[in-house]
């Protein structure tokens, strides 16, 4: 199997650390709900992310698992990343970053449905 899933892993603890900085931020410095609202999905798609690369690992899926993990690094990325933008800077440069980041991990989600579903088939 690919480095895939190691560089999911990386990914991971470096949106894990910034979901925790963002949520010290957001309760000591600034008050701003956008921040905690990208503290959570950091936190909650860090966690995701160890258990998709552990989980194609694991069952052998490989692609079918990876491509929707993925998806949800970049979603949350763009989502996160532009509520913070916002906060910081007053706009962002990127105004639809938010809401194509949202969708990407709405379909993202839904291929991890259709990766268990094909892993399953094939494992018989």
């Amino acid at each position: 199997m690919s480095r895939s899933p190691l560089a999911l892993l990386a990914v991971a603890g470096l949106y894990g650390a910034a979901g925790v900085a963002t949520a010290a931020v957001a309760a000591h410095i600034s008050g701003d709900t956008r921040l905690g609202t990208a503290s959570t999905f950091l936190m909650l798609h860090a966690a995701v992310l160890v258990g998709l690369a552990g989980a194609a690992r694991a069952f052998g899926i490989g692609l079918p698992l990876l491509v929707p993990a993925w998806g949800v690094a970049l979603g949350t990325l763009l989502f996160c990343g532009d509520l913070i933008v916002r906060v910081v800077y007053g706009a962002s440069p990127l105004p639809v970053a938010a809401p194509t980041g949202g969708t990407i991990l709405i379909v993202s989600w839904l291929g991890v449905t259709v990766g268990a579903v094909v892993g399953a088939l094939r494992r018989g």
